[in-house]
């Protein structure tokens, strides 16, 4: 059984990568430069007065706010909140993400989604959900894998739904993945404010919180949404461990600070960084003209998740990738490439995915899954009469793929 679950999904990452005809238009391929830098106008550069107004009035009247709380405001708030208001994604954005670098990375995880889905017993309902969607461009290349494989998940109801807070954000979704562009709700207070269709006739459904998700066997992608959440942040000081606060600068008019609270607390240090132009940008500085991020904890998400979960990873991305097959795929699609400057987008999207000094160390994956998905095989049956076996080999779990490196053997 371990066998053939990893020749089946060698099976999967054969039709989907190693046949030429998938090779997409020039066009279609986007490379960050090897020295990735964007320039703002010069109007973006100044502080936004709506949302430093409506900080420096919060903190007047309650005092400085935990940095949670300023991540919460900067990126959400439902008038100038960074997500809300912005499309910061891709080359001219703010930041660049794996799924707009190259369409490989997203094919890579739609083949993991039809593999697990397989190990899970080939359920008669699947709900695709994806956490903070960005552009689309993710679920895009997972659903043009799933139309490949078409006649694999025949069996199956496929289902694409979006957990999206950005009003801006998902209509951007919207134009990208739906044919007709999808159609918002009619009242702001229903669970579903936005559902479209795909041109392959598959249904997508937009939510603003993960509850109202309807429940069903549901494979739930995050990437680069954990470390978006807001975080409480910790110095540690002579007198024991101190919240940081955000307060008003009392010497520079219309500017914040970080202020360490008086009182004791229990918890510890972490790292938020701001994102602008695709370079570091101080995080007090214009806020909600720039992303926040924060370093992510996978092992405070093992405790979280608790034994009812099995955790797997954090493996780097250059590892989950190769895995995954991301070599036969990229060989495939140069072989069958003669345009030079394709080819030198490939080896550069290729190069910034899996090289440790750019994003291949930098990233990782981890991945939550049913306790079940990994006990061990059933003991095979008893061999015939007269066969004698030299050594019996014991029950294994089936390989997952991307965490596992998968072979013919």
């Amino acid at each position: 059984m371990r066998t053939l679950l990893r020749l089946k999904t060698r099976q999967l990452i054969s039709r989907v990568f190693i046949h030429p005809a998938g090779l997409p238009a020039p066009a279609r391929w986007r490379a960050a430069p090897s020295r990735p830098s964007c320039s703002s106008p010069p109007s973006e550069d100044r502080p936004r007065p709506s949302m430093l107004r409506h900080l420096t009035t919060k903190i007047t009247a309650t005092g400085p706010i935990p940095v949670a709380e300023y991540m919460r405001e900067v990126l959400t708030n439902p008038v100038t909140g960074y997500y809300v208001r912005s499309n910061m994604l891709g080359p001219d954005g703010d930041f660049i993400t794996s799924p707009e670098i190259s369409q490989i990375f997203g094919e890579l995880i739609g083949v993991w989604i039809i593999s697990e889905w397989m190990a899970a017993g080939r359920p008669r309902r699947l709900q695709l959900v994806e956490l903070g969607p960005g552009r689309g461009s993710l679920a895009a290349d997972v659903l043009r894998v799933f139309g490949q494989l078409r006649s694999v998940v025949a069996e199956a109801s496929v289902s694409l739904h979006l957990v999206e807070v950005s009003p801006a954000l998902s209509r951007v979704q919207a134009q990208n993945l739906t044919a007709d562009g999808g159609q918002a709700a009619d009242s702001e207070d229903e669970p579903v404010y936005r559902r479209g269709e795909t041109a392959g006739g598959l249904p997508v459904s937009w939510y603003r919180c993960l509850e109202d998700v309807p429940a069903g066997f549901s494979i739930f992608v995050a990437h680069e949404f954990f470390d978006a959440l807001p975080i409480h942040k910790f110095q540690r000081t002579e007198k024991g461990w101190r919240e940081v606060l955000v307060d008003i600068d009392p010497e520079k008019p219309g500017a914040l600070r970080f202020v360490v609270a008086p009182s004791r607390t229990l918890a510890s240090s972490t790292l938020v960084q701001g994102f602008k132009g695709h370079r570091l940008h101080d995080v007090l500085d214009s806020p909600g003209s720039a992303d926040l991020t924060a370093d992510v904890d996978f092992s405070y998400l093992r405790r979280v998740a608790g034994g009812g979960v099995a955790c797997l990873g954090p493996v780097a991305q250059r590892t989950f990738l190769k895995n995954m097959g991301i070599d036969t795929r990229m060989q495939a699609l140069l072989r069958s490439c003669s345009d030079a400057s394709v080819r030198e987008q490939l080896i550069s999207s290729y190069d910034l995915l899996t090289n440790p000094a750019r994003m291949g160390e930098r990233f990782h994956f981890f991945s939550l899954l049913h306790p079940s998905r990994l006990a061990a095989l059933p003991p095979p049956p008893p061999p015939p009469a007269g066969l004698k076996l030299e050594k019996k080999r014991s029950p294994a779990p089936l390989p997952v793929a991307g965490f596992t490196e998968l072979s013919y053997s």
